[in-house]
């Protein structure tokens, strides 16, 4: 799949619900899907019966466009959960919720997956004292997180500081917003990733 040029609003409209993509337009009245709440196109108000493929397709998508990934990068991540122990499904979720980009965007550093990936490929996040700029890094259980120190002026970690505490931070997470830093204290379990996706859905694609 190569890299989407649309309007992110229409692919929160493909999947009916707000996949939060183009940070704080999604939380105001002017969100797309909050006048038209269906699919784009000429049939997108039209009737239809989805099939059990399809059902699972789609969820596969939605859970990629979240997180910003494309198709070739998704099906490593499930191979990579497959080979793991435990559910598959679960092990999914949480390597896409380890990813550095995702955890800028949830410690409340970014308003959109798609800002926290910049800000990471612009080499502005340390990760245990050294620059990291691939926004796919994978955390783990003890890292430290924090904006680089000639980056700490920069509008968005400005407005980051400003707003502290306006974001729920998820458990497994700690967020030090005077010292613009990010304690990983464990990786995150199912139980805590509030993404709304079916995962036993996308096993039940690959798996065919």
């Amino acid at each position: 799949m190569g890299r989407y040029t649309g309007a992110d609003c229409r692919r929160c409209r493909r999947e009916k619900m707000k996949l939060f993509l183009k940070g704080s337009k999604c939380e105001s009245p002017k969100c797309p899907i909050e006048i038209r709440p269906y699919p784009p196109g000429e049939h997108g108000r039209g009737r239809t019966k989805d099939s059990e493929y399809l059902l699972q397709k789609r969820e596969k998508q939605k859970c990629a466009r979240i997180y910003g990934v494309y198709e070739k990068q998704f099906r490593s991540y499930y191979e990579e959960a497959n080979r793991r122990t435990g559910k598959t499904g679960e092990n999914l979720l949480q390597l896409l919720e380890r990813r550095l980009d995702n955890v800028i965007y949830r410690a409340g550093w970014a308003h959109s997956r798609d800002q926290a990936r910049q800000l990471v490929s612009h080499g502005h996040i340390v990760v245990n004292g050294g620059k990291v700029d691939i926004p796919s890094y994978l955390v783990s259980e003890s890292d430290i997180v924090q904006v680089r120190p000639a980056s700490l002026e920069l509008d968005p970690f400005v407005i980051a500081r400003a707003e502290a505490g306006s974001r729920t931070v998820p458990a497994w997470l700690e967020v030090i917003a005077n010292r613009m830093r990010i304690l990983v204290h464990a990786l995150p379990s199912r139980g805590v990733i509030d993404t709304p996706v079916q995962e036993q859905l996308i096993v039940e694609l690959y798996s065919k």
